[in-house]
C-alpha cells in the first residue's frame, strides 16, 4: 500500500509538539511494516535541512489568489528517517526558523496544501491513501474532492488524524479566493460558524476521522471548541487510536542521552546515577523524592497551576521534595515560576524553553512527572516517563485516562480528577508516601516498564482503516 502523510511537524525536521513525534514515528513502522510510506512536510530553517543533504525532484508556481510563489520540493537524499521525507520550499513563506506564530500562517500552510497535492498529482502513480494531521492540512481532502486541477485524486481516500481539536484554522471568507478553482455551489462545505474552519472542512470531506486515542473521540463528542455537533455526526467514520512511542528512540538501554543506561533489570540504580547527574545540574538534593513537568506552560496543559502548587507543596512538606520544570509558553507563568526561585533554592528549580537532551534526562532521573493537563487527546509524555521507569501523576482526561491507572487499583501511576491546586498538592502528598515504601514504588515502577506503547501494534490499526476505506472506493 502506498500511503502518503501530510503535516506541519515530524521529528526530528521540526517539532513543536506531539504532533512531530507521531508524524516522525507512524510512517516509519508502517514503512518497516511493508507499505511504500512518504512523508510531506514544510520545508522550514532548521538544523535537520542545513545539516542533510536534498535533491529537488519537482518545482513549479502557485497561485494563492492574486499572489504567486515559486516553489520546490526536495528528497532528502538517504531515507535516513526510514521513509521518503519530502520538504516544500517556499523562500518566501518557509525559511523561517519557528513553525507557527506569525501573521500570514493562513497563506503559509495554504500554499503548503497546494504544493504539497502539486507533487502528488505530478506523479504517473496515485497513492492508495492520504493521511493528513491537524487543521494545517484539513483543506485537502476538500481540494481532492472538488477542486478542478486536482481531479484525479477525487476517488483518492483521504483520511484526518486530529492531535488537537482546539486549534481549527479558522479564517474569512474574504479570503476564498486563494483556495485553487472550483464550483461555487459547494462553498457550503468550507462553512463552519460564519468562517471557512480547516478542521470542521477536513471533518466533513475526508473518508475517515481518527483521533489520538479513544477517551478523547469521546471527550470531543461535548467540548470541541464549537464542533462538538458536527463530530457527532461523523461517528459513524471515527475512530480513537492511542499513539505509540518510538521505542527505538525512546529506551532507557541504549539512550544516548543518558548519563547511564539502564533496563527494567536494574533500573533502581541507573534511574539514581541520572536523577544525580540531573539533580548536580540544577542544584537539588539527589535523596529527595524529584517531581518534574515537560511541557509548554499554557492553560491546556494546566501550566497556570504550577506556581502556585509548586509553592504549596514545597511549603507543605517542608521543603523535602524537589521540583524541576522544563517548559515554556506563557509569559505570565514562566515569570511565577522564576519567582519561586529565590523562596526555595536548594529544592526547586526551572529551565525555561526547550531541550530534547534534557527532556530524556528528566525521563530517567525523576520519581514522578506531573501531567495536571486540562486538556490532552493524547499525551506521550506519560508514556515516554513509564517506558523510563518514572511514574506519571496525571489529571484523567483524553489519553491520560486510556494510559495512566491509579496504583490504588493496582495500575502505572497516579491520578486526579480535576485540574486544581489541591488535587495535585494531593496528588504529591500521596507520591510522597510512596516514595517512603520502596518496595511497593519499584513495583509500579516495573508495571510502568513493562507496559505495551509500541508504534508496532498501533500501525497495524491505522492501516486497517486505510483498507476499510479503500474497500470503499
Amino acid at each position: 500500500m502506498e500511503i502518503f502523510h501530510i503535516s506541519a511537524e515530524c521529528y526530528p525536521v521540526a517539532k513543536v509538539g506531539g504532533l512531530a513525534d507521531v508524524v516522525g514515528a507512524l510512517p516509519k513502522y508502517q514503512n518497516n511494516a511493508g507499505h511504500h510510506v512518504r512523508v510531506i512536510m514544510p520545508c522550514y530553517d532548521t538544523k535537520f535541512r542545513q545539516e542533510n543533504e536534498f535533491e529537488c525532484v519537482h518545482w513549479g508556481h502557485l497561485k494563492l489568489g492574486n499572489f504567486s510563489f515559486p516553489f520546490n520540493i526536495l528528497k532528502e537524499k538517504s531515507d535516513k528517517l526510514e521513509f521518503e521525507l519530502y520538504l516544500v520550499e517556499i523562500p518566501e513563506l518557509f525559511d523561517r526558523k519557528e513553525v507557527y506564530g506569525y501573521e500570514d500562517d493562513i497563506e503559509r500552510f495554504l500554499s503548503f496544501q497546494i504544493a504539497a497535492l502539486d507533487l502528488i498529482i505530478s506523479r504517473n502513480e496515485i497513492p492508495d491513501v492520504i493521511n493528513c494531521h491537524d487543521h494545517h492540512t484539513g483543506l485537502i481532502p476538500f481540494i481532492m474532492l472538488y477542486c478542478d486541477k486536482y481531479q484525479k485524486l477525487r476517488n483518492t481516500p483521504s483520511m484526518i488524524t486530529i492531535h488537537n481539536g482546539l486549534y481549527q484554522g479558522q479564517f474569512g471568507f474574504d479570503k476564498l479566493y486563494y483556495l485553487p478553482e472550483f464550483d461555487l455551489a459547494h462553498v457550503k462545505v468550507l462553512e463552519w460558524d460564519n468562517c471557512i474552519n480547516s478542521l470542521a472542512v477536513a471533518i466533513k470531506c475526508a473518508w475517515a476521522v481518527t483521533t489520538v486515542s479513544p477517551n478523547y473521540l469521546n471527550e470531543i463528542n461535548y467540548s470541541a471548541n464549537g464542533l462538538e455537533s458536527l463530530f457527532n455526526l461523523v461517528r459513524h467514520k471515527s475512530k480513537g487510536i492511542l499513539n505509540g512511542i518510538d521505542e527505538e528512540v525512546w529506551d532507557p538501554a541504549t539512550d544516548g542521552m543518558l548519563e547511564k543506561n539502564y533496563s527494567i533489570k536494574n533500573f533502581e540504580k541507573g534511574k539514581q546515577e541520572n536523577k544525580e547527574k540531573l539533580c548536580n545540574l540544577f542544584n537539588l538534593d539527589p535523596s529527595k523524592p524529584l517531581f518534574s513537568f515537560i511541557g509548554r506552560l499554557l492553560e491546556e496543559k494546566g501550566g497556570d497551576l504550577l506556581p502556585h502548587a509548586a509553592a504549596l507543596a514545597l511549603s507543605e512538606n517542608f521543603q523535602q521534595i524537589n521540583i524541576l520544570i522544563l517548559g515554556s509558553g506563557n509569559a505570565v507563568i514562566e515569570n511565577q515560576l522564576n519567582s519561586l526561585l529565590s523562596d526555595y533554592k536548594g529544592n526547586f528549580n526551572t529551565f525555561i524553553g526547550y531541550n530534547e537532551e534534557l527532556a530524556h534526562l528528566i525521563y530517567a532521573g525523576s520519581d514522578f512527572l506531573l501531567m495536571p493537563s486540562r486538556v490532552e487527546p493524547c499525551g506521550l509524555n506519560q508514556m515516554y516517563s513509564l517506558r523510563y521507569g518514572t511514574i506519571p501523576i496525571v489529571r484523567r482526561t483524553g489519553g491520560l485516562k486510556d494510559t495512566v491507572i491509579d496504583f490504588g487499583d493496582d495500575g502505572n501511576g497516579i491520578c486526579h480528577d480535576q485540574a486544581s491546586v489541591g488535587d495535585i498538592c494531593y496528588s504529591i502528598q500521596r507520591a510522597v508516601d510512596l516514595f517512603q515504601d520502596k518496595k511497593s514504588l519499584n513495583k509500579i515502577r516495573e508495571i510502568g516498564m513493562k507496559t505495551d506503547h509500541s508504534w508496532g501494534r498501533v500501525c497495524q490499526e491505522y492501516v486497517e482503516i486505510y483498507n476499510l476505506i479503500i474497500s470503499k472506493k
